[in-house]
């Protein structure tokens, strides 16, 4: 399996490709998208929807996992992320990929093993687990590949549940 995780964000969108084969993850594909801030919020998002497409055409991903915004501090903040996960979840529809989210805590918790981790854990157990040379950075990078691998980790565990017929 081939999984894209996406770390929504209008000035700075991360991700990272990670597949799956036999068990073992590999990293296909890892970086961030960028918009001009100065740029008109329209632009902005237009911009972000093409490398989107673009990202899901190139990569050809089996499953896009995007990061469920669940509160943000900053209100301005909160409606950028927004508008930036909504795209990330219409250009994997537009390009026919299933599209799973998880929350923050939930990708904490299978990467790192608890759910309040910092982002230096975070970075240094993708790290680890994807034998990178150095951990990614900046965060939202680390936080895709994250996505990715909680995906995957979980995958075979879904499968087995979904054949038995029970809801996962």
């Amino acid at each position: 399996m081939f999984a894209l995780g996406v770390d929504p964000g209008l000035s700075r969108c991360g991700y990272g490709a990670v597949r799956n084969a036999g068990g073992r993850l590999s990293v296909e594909a890892y970086g961030h998208l960028t918009t001009p801030v100065d740029d008109p919020l329209s632009e902005r998002l237009g911009a972000l929807w093409g490398d989107l497409t673009q990202l899901l055409a190139d990569l050809r991903p089996d499953v896009v996992v995007v990061e469920r915004v669940l509160f943000q501090v900053n209100a301005r903040t909160a409606m950028s992320v927004g508008q930036a996960s909504g795209l990330a979840l219409a250009a994997a529809a537009r390009a026919g990929c299933p599209v799973v989210q998880y929350s923050p805590n939930e990708v904490k918790l299978a990467v790192v093993g608890y759910g309040a981790a910092t982002k230096e854990q975070v970075q240094r157990m993708v790290q680890v687990l994807l034998d990178l040379a150095d951990p990614p950075r900046p965060a939202d990078r680390a936080d895709a590949l994250a996505l990715a691998v909680c995906h995957l980790s979980g995958a075979g565990l879904r499968a087995a549940a979904g054949a038995a017929g029970a809801q996962p």
